[in-house]
């Protein structure tokens, strides 16, 4: 019995093709876990009284950021600038990120954004976010 498939190609090696020239071209670069997280790195951790936010984003200014809260969101933006080179100097490697970034992270409800503190040291922005104390539950009467 002839057999003839349905498609005149390998579609299975041409989609896998596709695959990987679609990854090439968003690939921004990986990093030491081997995808691509983002810039800057961000560490969140809670505590009962506080939610503690580190931003590593060494080689900038306090000024380069700009941390709003909105809606609940707490978010860090900013540029890291291009270095710049001497002249006549060509480039052989450049693995250090370079641009205008942005980076958002969910507070909790219990979030207190009118007691937010930040302060920028040794390359790690660290954002405090204070929690309100948990309301006490209490009985209601029914009249």
């Amino acid at each position: 019995m002839f057999y003839r498939s349905m498609f005149p190609r390998d579609l299975y090696a041409e989609l896998n093709q596709l695959h990987r020239a679609a990854q090439q071209a968003f690939d921004l670069g990986p990093n030491v876990r081997g995808a691509w997280t983002g810039y800057p790195s961000v560490n969140v951790g809670k505590t009962p009284e506080s939610v503690e936010i580190y931003v590593f984003a060494p080689g900038m200014n306090p000024g380069d950021f700009e941390v709003r809260l909105e809606k609940g969101t707490l978010s860090v933006a900013g540029e890291r600038k291009v270095p710049e080179l001497p002249e006549k100097s060509t480039l052989q490697m450049d693995q250090r990120f370079a641009g205008k970034f942005r980076r958002a992270i969910a507070l909790p409800d219990d979030a207190d954004g009118n007691n937010i503190s930040a302060k920028y040291r040794d390359g790690v922005l660290h954002i405090s976010v204070p929690r309100s104390a948990a309301p006490e539950p209490r009985r209601i009467t029914i009249h």
